[in-house]
This record gives C-alpha cells, structure tokens and sequence, in this order.
C-alpha cells in the first residue's frame, strides 16, 4: 500500500465517521461504502490509486484484521448465558454449518466448470461463515427478541474460527493438486500438525494473559488503560507466536479469545473495557480490507463473471444458507417466519474476503484460482449489497409482526397448554 493509499483510505474513513448514522438510516453500511471506493479509486484499468493484490503488507492487513475480530468475537461469548440457549447455537453450528459447506462445496463443483475438488471444497468452505457486522440493524435493534439476535451474534461469531480448519485443509491439498505449495503444504497432516499447534497456542496465551491482566488488576499494578493494551497484545501475540511455530493463527487467535474471555476474572475487570481496543482497532482495519476488496478482489469477479458463477453467488446467498438453517431448526420449535429470517441474515463478509486472499496468496493467479476467488469476491459483494440494504426494512417488518402476536399492553397472548410461541424471547 503506497502513501497516497493510505492517505485516501484515512479520509475516506473519517467521511464516513462524519455521516454514519446518516447514511446508516439509509440503509448503507460501512463495508458497502469502502468496497465502493476501493473499486473506483483502486481500480487497476482507471483508478488512481495503486493496490497489487500480491503485496504482503496487504495480505498481512487482512490477516490481522480477522485475526483481532476473532478474539474479540471469541472472548465475548458469555458461556453461562449460552448454556440456557444452547440449543439454538449448536444445531446451527453444529448441523447447520456443515450442511452450508457440504451444499456450496458440490454446487462449486456442479456450477463452476473446472474446478478441482478441493477447490470447489475451498468455495464451500470460505462462504460457509457469516458477518454480524453487515446486519448490524438487525444485531441492535431492540424490537427484535433478545434470543434472535443473540443467536445470530454467536453463531457469526463462531462459525469463522471452526470453518477455519476447513479452509487451510482445502488450500492445502489444492496446493498439492495444482503443484504450488511444496512439501508445506503436501496433504492434510500439516493441516492437522497447523490445527494443533493453534490450538495450543491459543489456550496457552489466552488462559495466561487472562490470568496476568486479573492478578495485576486484583493488586492494582494495572490501570485501566493498560488492560486495554494487555488485552490487544494478547490478541496479536495469539495470533503471531503461533505463526511463528507455523501454526494456524487464525485459529489460535479464535482459542486465545474463547480462553480469555472464560478465565477472566469480571468482578475485577470489566470485559467490555478490556476488550475495547483489539475490537475498535479490529473494526478500523476492517473497514481498510473492504477497501482493499473493492479495489483488488471485485475486478476479478466482475472479469470472471458469467452465468453459472452468478446462479451460484445467488444460490450460495439463499438455497445454501436457508436449506441448512431450516433442517438445522426442525423440531426447535421455532415458526416459519423466524427461521426464515434467522436464515437469511446469514451475510458473506470479511472472513470470506480474508480466506480469498489467503488462496491468492498460496495458489497464485492462475485461471482456475481467480475463478474460485472470483465466485467467493462475487457472493460477497452480492451480500453486502442485498444483507445491507434489506436490514433495516426486514428487521423493522419481523419486529412488527412480532409485535402483532403481543396484546396492546405488551404481554405474550394467552396459549394452549403445552403449545410452544415459536418465537424465541
């Protein structure tokens, strides 16, 4: 990334600082409108602007990026709260997730000609995760009931960091298949020796920086400010020491957080205070990244683009995403309109974008890399566009109608005995 890049991107981010809220009630968010002048200030045929894709300063940005996001994510998960909504996370998570990776898999494979069948398993897998942050209207709104939102947080939260195995396995055998990764990358036992070693890493770094920000709290060594800083060096040493065993740090980044945020002691420090620095400086850089795909990754989709990638970028936003939810959700209870709208807030975001370039960065520029990174940067774009704009008026709808099935003073109407709501509250 050159001076005037950085530059351009620091006042594009404080123009949308300026009119968030204006252009939020409009129905735009900030992914849309970074992605947008990524495209036409970055654009390699006219933009003035120069991004190379291929750069590591942009692929580490990227990397970080996700990494603080999962930490963050990750420590913030109440375990005592979820236990009472267990139910709901885990068939989503743990049946869900699988199907949407199995589905878009054999749809890549069908849909996009060519493709090895890693690389169709690399699709399913990257598009598999979704982005609270691109439905946050509907995360904050307080008409929704707590337990929808709720659900939705957590599973997005998550689902990156288990998909996670996924993905590296998948860019590993299609390194070996396309002959681009040397012994590295020769099968899935590095894949695994990767899993394990983020894996260990993280419990070792989250449980420990837990355990020294709480004594040096419970002794006051600490003032506020550096348990903000302990907390963000916890979150990048989870993710760089790992790497530096050639480990997945994506991974250990994802356990550091979910240790972390179980072992710290909250009667002596303030989760949400901690937290806020790895978080706030997570979003920033992910604003950056948007911009970065606006500018590097929406080209290539719009010069592969034909009509089998476009069938899929639709279907990977609808039939792979709402087929699983619903069977995910059989017997749960819950009514056809809330698992419909469960099902469609499931938005592609920066996860996707991050493993996109991860591929390009492991497998190179060939034709058949960009044409699967093509169809991940297309689905993506598609649901910025159509997750963000329809928030705020499908979120506002299914708060209405939920509204509709409460008396005037608010109370739940009188049921059978024995017949459940349908609605989570």
């Amino acid at each position: 990334m050159t001076e005037g890049t950085f530059a351009v991107l620091a006042l594009v981010v404080l123009g949308w600082a300026v009119t968030s809220d204006l252009l939020a009630r409009m129905n735009i968010n900030g992914p849309l409108v970074f992605l947008v002048a990524g495209y036409v200030l970055g654009n390699p045929d006219w933009g003035p602007l120069s991004v190379n894709v291929e750069a590591p300063s942009i692929h580490l940005l990227a990397e970080v990026t996700l990494a603080l996001l999962l930490f963050a994510d990750a420590s913030r998960v109440n375990v005592s709260r979820l236990r009472r909504d267990l139910r709901f996370p885990t068939r989503l998570l743990g049946i869900g997730l699988p199907l949407s990776v199995l589905l878009g898999s054999l749809l890549a494979a069908w849909l996009l000609e060519d493709l090895t069948w890693a690389l169709a398993g690399f699709v399913g897998a990257t598009l598999a995760p979704t982005d609270a942050a691109l439905s946050a209207q509907v995360i904050n709104d307080g008409r929704i009931p707590v337990r929808v939102r709720r659900v939705l947080n957590v599973e997005s939260g998550l689902n990156d960091g288990i998909v996670t195995p996924l993905v590296a396995f998948t860019l590993a055998v299609a390194a070996n298949q396309l002959g681009v990764g040397g012994d590295a990358h020769a099968g899935g036992g590095g894949a695994l020796l990767d899993l394990a070693i983020g894996v260990g890493g993280g419990l070792a770094i989250g449980l420990g920086s837990a355990i020294l920000i709480t004594t040096g709290s419970r002794r006051r060594w600490i003032t506020t400010g550096g348990r903000r800083l302990g907390t963000l060096a916890a979150a990048l040493s989870s993710f760089a020491v790992v790497l530096a065993f050639d480990g997945n740090g994506f991974i250990g980044a994802f356990v550091a957080g979910m240790a972390f945020g179980a072992r710290l002691d909250v009667q002596v420090v303030d989760l949400d205070t901690a937290d806020e620095l790895p978080e706030l400086l997570g979003e920033v850089l992910a604003l950056a990244v948007w911009f970065l795909f606006g500018a590097a990754l929406v080209p290539v989709a719009f010069s592969h683009v034909d009509l089998p990638m476009l069938v899929y970028a639709l279907l990977s936003l609808t039939v792979v995403r709402l087929v699983p939810v619903a069977l995910s959700l059989l017997g749960s209870g819950l009514d056809r309109r809330t698992v419909l709208f469960m099902g469609w807030f499931g938005p592609r975001g920066l996860a996707s974008v991050v493993f996109a370039l991860l591929a390009v960065e492991e497998l190179g520029e060939t034709p058949l890399v960009l044409s699967a990174v093509g169809a991940v940067s297309l689905t993506v774009l598609l649901s910025v566009v159509l997750h963000g704009l329809s928030a705020g008026p499908l979120g506002s709808r299914y708060a209405d109608l939920e509204k509709q099935q409460d008396d005037p003073s608010g109370a739940p109407r009188a049921r059978r005995p024995g017949v459940g709501t349908g609605v989570l509250r």
